[in-house]
């Protein structure tokens, strides 16, 4: 006769009669929902009452992807599919080291010194998994406060210790390194054109900061995702300035309007680059050999990058000369296509009340603790809604009182 087939083992409900709760990663049991979900999930049930609104939260800019980029898309797709490799086509990597040069004047080897990434919220995320352990002496890792979540949820899930250091607009949003512990800090990100404030860095600030971590052998991570949206003076590369012990991370998602691409890419020291091919088989592959057609495409064409700049810079001037009549401080910059803006007096510095009054209008900002310590007292207005619609917020904006 065929042997029973084992019960499978239930979960222990001798206590309470219902399953013991679902163990977490405490990293994961210990994160709330991300910032910019909740935002989102705001903005959704306003419009599902049939309130129109004018989306200023999410860094999701509403103007289309150029058409040749879409065309080589659409080219890509075979009538096989295959796996992409980890290295990704020759043709992307060389097509993005030629965007550097012209763009930067920074030679990279597209063999040894660039690597595709699927999205740079991925890349920045899984980056740390390659040089930290628990195991280590020095674990920690440095970033800005506010800033962009993912560096730190990357450091905790990696078993780093997360080193956050509070900007201020005293300091122009740059992080300063005397605020950093060299005897336990291993990693430091910079983020410039900055994201929530829009602040940029000078050659002077890279120097610094560069010079500073090969003093003390820290690796710094430089994410420019933003550094080719701009008016005035082109922001610089951390890779003008170094390429040892050094990556920076660059995206199409802003550049080109392809946030739901995911394409970037991971460029700088060989030996670091070497570390993460070793480690992305394990985690992921380069993106969709369609989507590096597209990629390609654009990362050979400037001129759409320059359409986008001037739609930026109409939709920034405008909402500069509203803040400046009504008397509303903000940030001044001429990068990314984000304003920092201050709270008015009227409702006492509270970000989350004045978000949620101007929610009342349908406008939808980022509250400024949602990106960390120090964003208190401010929202984030992400310019990408049309330029009609912009006027159409300011209609209802200017309504409040400051």
């Amino acid at each position: 006769m065929p042997t029973p087939r084992a019960t499978p083992p239930t979960e222990d409900t001798s206590t309470t009669g219902r399953p013991r709760p679902l163990l977490l990663n405490p990293v994961l049991e210990g994160q709330g929902a991300y910032p910019l979900l909740r935002l989102d999930e705001r903005r959704k049930e306003l419009e599902e009452n049939g309130r129109e609104t004018f989306d200023f939260g999410t860094g999701d800019p509403r103007e289309p992807t150029d058409t040749p980029i879409r065309q080589a898309l659409k080219d890509g797709v075979t009538e096989n599919s295959r796996y992409p490799t980890t290295a990704g086509k020759k043709e992307l990597r060389e097509a993005f080291t030629g965007w550097m040069g012209r763009r930067h004047g920074v030679a990279l080897d597209p063999e040894t010194e660039v690597l595709p990434a699927t999205g740079s919220k991925e890349a920045i995320f899984h980056a740390p998994l390659a040089f930290l352990h628990p195991s280590h002496e020095r674990r920690g890792v440095a970033y800005g406060t506010p800033g962009y979540p993912v560096y730190e949820r990357g450091t905790l899930f990696a078993g780093g210790e997360a080193s956050p250091v509070e900007l201020t607009r005293e300091e122009g949003f740059r992080l300063p390194t005397r605020s950093v512990d060299p005897e336990k800090v291993r990693i430091i990100w910079i983020n410039h054109p900055h994201n929530p404030t829009g602040a940029k860095a000078s050659y002077d600030y890279l120097e610094e900061v560069s010079a500073f971590c090969r003093e003390h052998d820290i690796l710094l991570f430089s994410d420019e995702c933003y550094n080719d949206l701009y008016s005035g003076e082109p922001p610089p590369s951390i890779l003008e300035i170094t390429k040892e012990r050094t990556l920076a991370f660059c995206s199409l998602s802003k550049r080109s309007g392809m946030t739901g691409y995911r394409s970037a890419m991971m460029a700088g020291d060989p030996e670091l680059i070497s570390a993460l091919k070793k480690l992305r088989p394990s985690v992921g592959v380069a993106t969709q050999s369609f989507v590096q057609d597209a990629a390609t495409t654009a990362w050979r064409d400037d001129e759409h990058v320059e359409k986008r700049r001037r739609i930026f810079g109409e939709k920034r001037a405008l909402f500069e000369d509203f803040f400046d009549r009504i008397g509303l401080q903000y940030l001044p910059t001429d990068a990314s296509f984000y304003l920092w803006v201050t709270v008015p007096q009227a409702f006492a510095g509270d970000d989350e009340a004045y978000a949620m009054r101007l929610l009342d209008e349908g406008i939808v900002v980022a509250p400024g603790r949602s990106f960390g310590a120090g964003g208190e007292g401010y929202v984030r207005v992400a310019l990408v809604p049309g330029l009609e619609e912009c006027k159409g917020a300011i209609g209802r904006w200017e309504k409040l009182p400051v």
